[in-house]
């Protein structure tokens, strides 16, 4: 039986499920546990990573961006907008701009996206199709918003939540960066354990003209997705579907309201604006602290 769990005004909402959105699914044996982490909210943040020392992206992006919409409900952003959506990634899912590898203090050179994410798929457990969007996300909000801090990682803690990055329910995440079948989640009707929202996009994302439903790899509500949504693909248009306009769209979410996601007040605000539940919290922080002390080889 799914349930949806409520988050702040301006936030986004999580089809969460008693039975985890990994189990049974092809992800490899290395796959982290769904396990909240022993930490107490706000009293520290994941082990940190990057992927390494880049350059700026290299490729204007087809962002759709101009401010993030904030109406003033938590998670309200700071209004700077600027993400230019890419970092030199085309729209086939592969990179144009170099950049060192991780995990190895970059000593076997540049290495462009897709090869980092190839190399570091099988050590932390994460689709390298889903990595690089994750990856792509850091870089572009690097070089947009710095002062975030956003880490890879704490994407791929939320994306292993959300959907075993995208792949819940048997779908499987294409070389398109979308989900065959699209992943759709119950419709918020009021029903036990679920809010109830009216639908705010005609079904246009979700398919259902009477409530909203959660969508995509990283659970996008419409009226949420509608203020954050970006195209990072550089097909044109934002769509939830696609893991990293999704990737971007969360890391855009996570660093709004000025965030600093380095400091624990910073992240754990992003985290649980995300999805209010402290148990949340702990499980995003027991994933994203695992994947990047393995790419550190810690």
């Amino acid at each position: 039986m799914a349930v949806v769990l409520a988050v702040g005004a301006a936030g986004v909402w999580l089809v969460g499920r008693t039975v985890s959105p990994g189990t049974g699914s092809s992800s490899a044996t290395l796959a982290l546990p769904l396990e909240p982490a022993p930490v107490e909210p706000g009293a520290a943040v994941p082990a940190p990573d990057s992927i390494g020392d880049v350059e700026a992206p290299a490729t204007p992006g087809h962002g759709e961006d101009g401010g993030d919409g904030d109406d003033g409900a938590e998670g309200g952003d700071d209004g700077k907008g600027g993400d230019d959506g890419r970092s030199g990634r085309d729209s086939s899912g592969d990179d144009s701009s170099g950049s060192p590898d991780a995990g190895d203090g970059g000593g076997s050179g540049p290495r462009t996206l897709g090869q980092w994410a190839d190399r570091l798929a099988d050590v932390v457990g994460v689709p390298s199709r889903a990595l690089a969007a994750y990856g792509n996300a850091e870089l572009v909000l690097r070089a947009h918003r710095p002062e975030c801090n956003l880490s890879w990682a704490t994407l791929a803690g939320i994306g292993r939540i959300e959907s075993d990055h995208g792949r819940y329910g048997g779908s499987v995440l294409g070389v398109d960066g979308r989900p065959a079948p699209p992943i759709i989640g119950i419709a918020l009707d009021g029903s036990e354990g679920v809010r109830a929202i009216p639908d705010t996009d005609g079904g246009s994302l979700d398919g259902d003209t009477e409530h909203d439903r959660a969508v995509g790899p990283m659970q996008f509500i419409p009226g949420t997705w509608s203020r954050f949504g970006v195209d990072a693909s550089g097909d044109g248009r934002a769509d939830p579907q696609q893991i990293d306009d999704a990737a971007l769209s969360a890391g855009r979410y996570l660093c709004s309201g000025g965030r600093d996601l380095a400091s624990a007040e910073g992240w754990w605000d992003g985290v649980l604006a995300y999805n209010n539940s402290a148990e949340y919290g702990r499980t995003v922080f027991g994933l994203a602290d695992g994947y990047a002390k393995r790419a550190r080889g810690l």
